[in-house]
């Protein structure tokens, strides 16, 4: 196992504990927000990852730490509590509150487009002629390689995890948030529906789905990132 590895996953894991805690924070704010303090009251609403970390001990650490040692790049899961009778009560609100965590993913993902295109501005990075997980951007010279693969993990992480958790399958933040295109009754029924029996299965056929779509969501958010470049 080189140095180059493990600084990698390093990197690779602050970024992880990084997005995934800033998506649950923001699941977490919008509920006691919405009047569900359920995920307050258990010290999710928080940048601090240890509570997130006590809850989900296997998505935050044992999964990622094993991903990344078998597939080179992380995955793994974490969860903020809220009172389901208040998502029956309360549909529309419940809906906001899934929809913040992806909210979140997306705000992190362009304050990552913006410090690549400072630092294009300032000489520091440039355009790689091809994109991965880990070169978005690439570095002008030899002194800031550890920063343009640091944003560039930020950015394409931030842009996995916000898309993924939008499909609308249980238990993605998608299947909850779908409600917001129904009426008002019709998403208080959908809310007291019980699709509990299907967590894993409708994980299973989003990861299959995702995996076919995620290709050409990369390009388009290249070609955003990088107008008249003309990636693929």
């Amino acid at each position: 196992m080189s140095q180059q590895f493990i600084v990698l996953g390093v990197v690779w894991y602050v970024i992880f504990l990084f997005s995934t805690v800033c998506h649950e924070g923001a699941h977490a704010l919008a509920g006691k927000l919405g009047g569900d303090p359920t995920a307050f009251q258990g010290g999710q609403v928080t940048l601090n990852p240890w509570p997130h970390i006590q809850r989900e001990p296997v998505g935050m650490v044992v999964v990622p730490i094993l991903s990344y040692a078998l597939a080179h790049w992380m995955m793994g899961w974490a969860s903020a509590p809220y009172d389901r009778a208040w998502a029956q009560r309360y549909p529309r609100r419940a809906a906001w509150m899934a929809l913040a965590g992806p909210g979140a993913n997306f705000l992190l993902m362009i304050l990552a487009a913006l410090g690549i295109h400072v630092g294009m501005a300032m000489g520091v990075f440039r355009a790689p002629e091809s994109a991965s997980f880990t070169q978005v951007t690439q570095a002008a010279g030899s002194g800031a390689q550890l920063a343009a693969t640091a944003l560039s993990i930020l950015f394409v992480l931030n842009l996995l995890l916000g898309t993924f958790n939008l499909l609308p399958f249980p238990p993605l933040d998608g299947h909850n948030g779908v409600t917001l295109l129904m009426s008002r009754g019709a998403a208080a029924r959908f809310a007291g529906s019980t699709f509990a029996g299907l967590g894993f299965a409708g994980l299973l056929l989003a990861w299959f789905i995702y995996d076919k779509l995620f290709p050409y969501i990369f390009l388009l958010a290249l070609n955003l990132l990088y107008p008249g470049l003309h990636y693929g």
